[in-house]
Formats: C-alpha cells, sequence, structure tokens
C-alpha cells in the first residue's frame, strides 16, 4: 500500500467522539468563561500522534482524487470533507483531547435541530409565543400565517443584521479617514491619493483643495449619507450604481435612503402585527441589498484602499506553515484591518525588531487570518511591508490555529471570532487582545477603538505580543506548526484586472465573445461545517467551472480554500478548458481570480458594472453567476439581497431557512425575475450546480447575440 493510499485509509476511518468528556471538569463544558475550564484545558499529552497530510508535491493530486470519491456524507465525517492540509492534521490533534471544535460541536447539533426552525416557522417575537406552524396550527397567536412568519424572519434575522453590520464597518473606515486626515499623530496615512480624488470628485465634492481637506470632506460625505433618513435618496447611490438599475429601483420604489434609517424602518415592519405582506418584506430585503452595496460594501472598499493602497497583483504564500517557533506570532483575524495596518507598519520597523530580538526572537511577524487576511495580502501597501508573513486561513480553522501553540497574540474584530477561542487561548498560550469595542469575549482584553491614538494603541498591542512571546520561550511551551504552505497568486481587483488587461475590458470583452470564455462566475462567501461542504462543495465547483471555460472570481473563505488547493496558481490552467487554459496561459493568470475578502463582493459588482458600461447593457445581462455554495451567516444573505437588486442569479446552500413558505420561495426564485431583477437558486449538489451555472450562462450568451 502506497504512502498516500495508508494515509486515506487511516484517516478518513476516524469518526467523530464525544468532545468535553474529561471527568471532574463540573458544568465548564457548557461554558465560555476560560477560568472554568481547568481540568479539560490542561493536559499532560499535548500532542497526539497525527496522521500527517500528505506532503506538498502529492497534496493537490491527493486533493483532487479525494473530492471525486462523493463520500461527503456523515459516514467518516469530517476528514472526508475537510481537504485543507493543515487543519486535516489539527483536526485530529484537538478532537484526540477531547477539546471543543467546530467539527465536533457540528455532528452534536445536528442530532437535535428542530424542522420548524430549518423552515423558517418559528417565531419568538413577542409574549404569546414563541409560536410554530405548521398543517394542524396555520397561524401563531397574532394570526401570523407561514408565509408572513417566513418573509419576516428572512428579513430581521438575517438582512437586517447583514446590511447593518457592512454599513457599519464603512462607517469605521470614514472615521479612519477622518483621522488620516486630521491628526497626524494617529500615524495614519493615505496611501493611495488617486483613488482618494477619482471617488470625490465622483461625489461631486471639490478636488482643487489639498488632500486632507479633500479627504476630510469625503469621510464626512459618506457619514452624512448613512444617516440621512430613509425617505432621502442616498447620494452614493446616485453617485455609484448603474444608471439603468437606478431607473428600476425608482420604477419599484426600492430607492433607499440613509442606510442606518433603512435598518430601522425595515426592522420596524418586523416588530408583531405591523406588516403582514410577505412579498413587501421581500422587495425590503432588496432595498436593503442595494444600500448594503453602496453604503456597505463598496463605500469601505473605497475607503480602507484609500488608507491602505489599491489591491495589486503579486504572489504570496497561504496556510499554517508560515507560522515560526522563533518569530513572535501575531494573527489579526477580523474583516476590518483598520488597527491591524498600523501593528503591521510599527512592527515593520528597525525599533521594533530590535526590542523583538531582545526578547528572544527572531523578528515580529503579523499574519492575517479570515478575510481580514486576505485584505492585507492584496492591499498594496500592506503586502509589502516586511513584517507581513502571509494569511493563515478561513474561518473553520481558528480553533485548530490556535492550537499550534506557536501563536503569540491573536488580536480580532468583527466579525467571524468564534466564542470558544478564549478557552483555547488559556490552553495554548495566546494572548487575545479586541481591537473594537463592537466585540467581547470572556478572559480577553480590549483596546478601545479610537482611530486618533491608532499609533499608540498598535505600540501597546505590540507590547503585549512581546510578553506573550517572552512568556513563551521562558516555559519552553511545546508547538506543532503544521508545515503545510501554498504559492497563490492574489490582488485581484476593478483596477489591478484592466491594467493587467492593457488598460481596456476590451481583452476580455473579445475572449468572452469569441467563447474563449463562456462567463463569468463568482464564487464568495464563507465556509461551513455541514456535510458534503467544509470547503470540497466550493472546491468541486471551482474545478468544474473552469474545466467548462468559465473564468472564476472569489471572495472571502472561498479565497483560502482556493488557495490551499492550487486554483489561484497560474499552473492551474492546465485544469482549464481549452479556452480559458488559452487565456491564461497567454496572460500568466490563474483560472480563479482572488479578489479578497468577503468584503470585496462590492469590488465584484464595480468590475461587473463597468463590464456592462463597456457591453452598453444593463447589468442583469451579463453572462455572469453568484454562487456562496457554502454561505454562513447574515452578511452573505444581505449580499445575496444585493445580487437579486442588480439583477443577477445567485446560488445558496445549504439550504436558506425560507422553505416552510411557497409564497416565499416562489417570490425569490421567481417573481423577483419578472420584475427585472435577479433571483435565488438553492442546490446542494456541485455537479448540478455547475449544470445550471453553465445553463445560465449560456443562456445570457444567447440573448446578448454572442
Amino acid at each position: 500500500m502506497s504512502d498516500k493510499d495508508s494515509f486515506i485509509k487511516n484517516t478518513d476511518s476516524i469518526t467523530t467522539g464525544t468532545v468535553e468528556s474529561v471527568p471532574g471538569q463540573g458544568q465548564a463544558s457548557g461554558s465560555n468563561n476560560p477560568e472554568g475550564h481547568f481540568d479539560v484545558h490542561v493536559n499532560a499529552r499535548k500532542y497526539y500522534d497525527i496522521e500527517k497530510s500528505p506532503p506538498p508535491d502529492q497534496m493537490f493530486a491527493w486533493q483532487r482524487q479525494h473530492i471525486q470519491a462523493h463520500d461527503q456524507g456523515k459516514e467518516g465525517y469530517p476528514l472526508n470533507v475537510i481537504i485543507d492540509p493543515a487543519m486535516r492534521e489539527m483536526y485530529q490533534h484537538v478532537h484526540a483531547q477531547g477539546l471543543t471544535n467546530v467539527f465536533d460541536r457540528f455532528s452534536q447539533q445536528v442530532k437535535i435541530r428542530c424542522n420548524f426552525c430549518s423552515q423558517g416557522l418559528s417565531c419568538q417575537l413577542c409574549a404569546n409565543g414563541p409560536c410554530r406552524i405548521n398543517d394542524k396550527t396555520p397561524r401563531g397567536v397574532c394570526g401570523v400565517d407561514a408565509h408572513v412568519m417566513v418573509a419576516r424572519n428572512f428579513v430581521y434575522r438575517h438582512v437586517t443584521i447583514g446590511t447593518a453590520a457592512n454599513i457599519f464597518h464603512a462607517q469605521q473606515a470614514a472615521r479612519t479617514l477622518k483621522a488620516a486626515a486630521q491628526a497626524p499623530e494617529s500615524g495614519l496615512r493615505i496611501r493611495d491619493k488617486e483613488k482618494l480624488y477619482k471617488y470625490a470628485e465622483m461625489a461631486g465634492l471639490n478636488t482643487q483643495n489639498d488632500m486632507t481637506k479633500v479627504a476630510l470632506d469625503f469621510a464626512n460625505w459618506v457619514l452624512t449619507d448613512m444617516g440621512k433618513p430613509y425617505y432621502e435618496e442616498s447620494v452614493m447611490v446616485q453617485a455609484f450604481a448603474p444608471a439603468k438599475r437606478k431607473e428600476l429601483w425608482r420604477q419599484l420604489g426600492l430607492f433607499p435612503g440613509g442606510g442606518n434609517s433603512e435598518v430601522a424602518f425595515a426592522q420596524t415592519k418586523c416588530m408583531t402585527n405591523l406588516n403582514a405582506d410577505p412579498v413587501d418584506f421581500l422587495l425590503t430585503s432588496v432595498r436593503l441589498g442595494i444600500i448594503n452595496e453602496y453604503q456597505g460594501l463598496f463605500a469601505l472598499d473605497i475607503l480602507q484602499e484609500i488608507l491602505m493602497g489599491t489591491q495589486k497583483i503579486h504572489k504570496t504564500r497561504q496556510n499554517m506553515g508560515l507560522l515560526k517557533e522563533s518569530m513572535v506570532n501575531i494573527v489579526t483575524n477580523g474583516h476590518m484591518p483598520l488597527v491591524a495596518q498600523m501593528v503591521l507598519e510599527l512592527a515593520s520597523s528597525p525599533e521594533w525588531n530590535k526590542r523583538a530580538q531582545a526578547a528572544g526572537a527572531a523578528g515580529i511577524q503579523v499574519l492575517g487570518h479570515v478575510c481580514e487576511g486576505q485584505q492585507l495580502m492584496n492591499y498594496e501597501g500592506m503586502q509589502s511591508l516586511p513584517a507581513y508573513g502571509g494569511q493563515e486561513g478561513e474561518w473553520l480553522s481558528e480553533e485548530y490555529l490556535l492550537a499550534t501553540g506557536a501563536v503569540d497574540l491573536f488580536m480580532f474584530d468583527y466579525n467571524c471570532t468564534v466564542p470558544t477561542l478564549p478557552l483555547y487561548a488559556k490552553r495554548f498560550g495566546t494572548r487575545m487582545v479586541s481591537v473594537h469595542e463592537v466585540i467581547r469575549l470572556p478572559g480577553t482584553e480590549t483596546v478601545e477603538f479610537i482611530p486618533e491614538k491608532m499609533q499608540e494603541q498598535a505600540g501597546a498591542i505590540l507590547e503585549k505580543a512581546l510578553e506573550s512571546f517572552a512568556q513563551r520561550k521562558q516555559e519552553n511551551r511545546q508547538v506543532y506548526i503544521p508545515p503545510h504552505t501554498t504559492e497563490c497568486t492574489v490582488g485581484f481587483s476593478t483596477e489591478s484586472v484592466k491594467q493587467a488587461l492593457g488598460g481596456s475590458w476590451q481583452p476580455l470583452l473579445d475572449a468572452i465573445k469569441a467563447g474563449s470564455i463562456r462567463g463569468i462566475a463568482t464564487v464568495v462567501g464563507c465556509t461551513t461545517a455541514h456535510y458534503g461542504q467544509g470547503g470540497s462543495n466550493i472546491f468541486r465547483i471551482a474545478k468544474g467551472l473552469i474545466a467548462k471555460d468559465i473564468l472564476v472570481l472569489s471572495g472571502g473563505c472561498t479565497s483560502a480554500v482556493m488557495e490551499y488547493t492550487g486554483l489561484t496558481r497560474p499552473e492551474a490552467a492546465e485544469e482549464c478548458g481549452p479556452g480559458l487554459k488559452a487565456v491564461c496561459t497567454a496572460l500568466g493568470i490563474p483560472p480563479v481570480l482572488s479578489y479578497g475578502a468577503c468584503v470585496d463582493i462590492g469590488k465584484m459588482t464595480h468590475t461587473a458594472k463597468e463590464l456592462a458600461d463597456a457591453l452598453g447593457v444593463d447589468t442583469n445581462k451579463l453572462p455572469l453567476v453568484i454562487g456562496a455554495p457554502e454561505y454562513l451567516e447574515q452578511k452573505a444573505v444581505a449580499d445575496a439581497c444585493t445580487a437579486i437588486a442588480l439583477g443577477w442569479l445567485v446560488h445558496v446552500a445549504p439550504v436558506p431557512s425560507v422553505t416552510g413558505s411557497e409564497v416565499v420561495v416562489k417570490t425569490l426564485t421567481e417573481t423577483t425575475e419578472t420584475l427585472g431583477l435577479g433571483k435565488l437558486m438553492v442546490e446542494l449538489s456541485a455537479d448540478k450546480t455547475v449544470e445550471i451555472y453553465v445553463d445560465h450562462i449560456e443562456k445570457k450568451r444567447r440573448e446578448l447575440g454572442i
């Protein structure tokens, strides 16, 4: 038996066992307070025998063989779905110790899941409830029927929260730009002056002023528009949205006002005994999707790139093997790398490197995780800094990352920091620091987000990291770093792709018209712990698409999957259909273009707008599909509503909690398209998903006459 066959046989036979089963722990297993987990988190045998992942020269072949097995269900879970080599190793280590972790928790929760909640047929809004609806009890106590309940749940449980989160992020970026303009002591810089002036001019601002005045005016313009009432049209939507879409949105009564007021308006509709029109609820979601884009995703992309530099195509490496036992390892996690940029800049200075060496370290490196890591990896002003160490992985890997014992400081902002991390921090010696007051975890420290004091705050964070490293060295703690990294080409965006094409979209349009590229699929969003997912669903879909000559854009944790499976290497052109292969080979690019984070979906819509403008058509005419094949949380649902507003087919998996109402399902999957909007499509099979994407793209090609 070969080493590879032995590895597959041994690891795929591992099953999920009981977690947190160490005797004497009392009630600690149900608490996130690290002080209650002493017994389970002090274990003399720190590193168990681990079946190692295949070596780098065999890994890509193993991953491709693995997903062909079509065995991604309960049997052999979760190693039958985990294709990240580092996560495979660390899952075994964590599981063997009985530590709570995301895949084992999924196995526990799936056994007790409520079918009412899964279908959207449970309501807890008022004191007469909770109410649940079925054939024998078709109404809640207040009189609400299944269609209203499902639609209302969709709005208030998903779309309003997701929209609010993206607008909140953009607001923090605008605050930071103001500090860069007004407070030199903040240490903040404006790295992309050209972008600042471009968008300030589109906003109708005076660009003849000096840079700091233009920056201040632009930041205030953004903040003022966010604060408008819902009944006054957003000037950001007016300035940045496609002209034909704006006309349609006005006709449908969907043109939004200020984002904060829009969220409040939608939330008010969701109160008990108010709105009882399910279609109105769903159109409200589309309206929120519009403001989610222009005062959320797109706004924050512009603001962060002004501060950190626009995306630039370059080669880098990704995964846990970038950790170095001899270095001070700082991991920055979340979606808002505003403090991280300053920590990275200071850590790159000779002064702080000398201080690290005095503490016994070879130096300091700052590594990104989840979407924050994808952003730092892509921004021109960050990727070139000496202390930048690379990107670590997707959100499923967080607990396993800390279990290496090599992370000295884990700094986190909103969102995707799982509640169990303080337990891991205590167990494996990581110091945890929140860098925004929006997130608090037990047993961790908080640095309040004050952009005007960002340089001072970054210095305090670096001090904590040095102290943590010194303690790790003094205690001679055991460390295990999975040796896996993958080279990847990243940094794609509207500007960088257009520049690579010679400053015009014409070469791409010519390739699409000629059929070398049949169309574009954006495979974006999260990864989930579901059976059949865990990254493997994303990988299978992307592989199937490029084989059909469809160019793939990725954003979010899907980007990490594309990176650790080798699809973001130019060499992956060999796995494409003949047309896409020829294009990728000629340009020296991979068939999957990583746009970075989930919030960089805002950049993808900008690219689509420019392509539609170049073709002289509305955005809904493009041969384009939006896919979120492992969507996770509320922002992903809000982003799906953005795509529907722009007229695109949106694929989601797993099944969202809307199946309890045929009215809601029909509205989202059929009716919205008849209004000139996009529509939702749900499909769990990767192979069928590829067929649906291809059929839709071919339909759009026929409509365009190409």
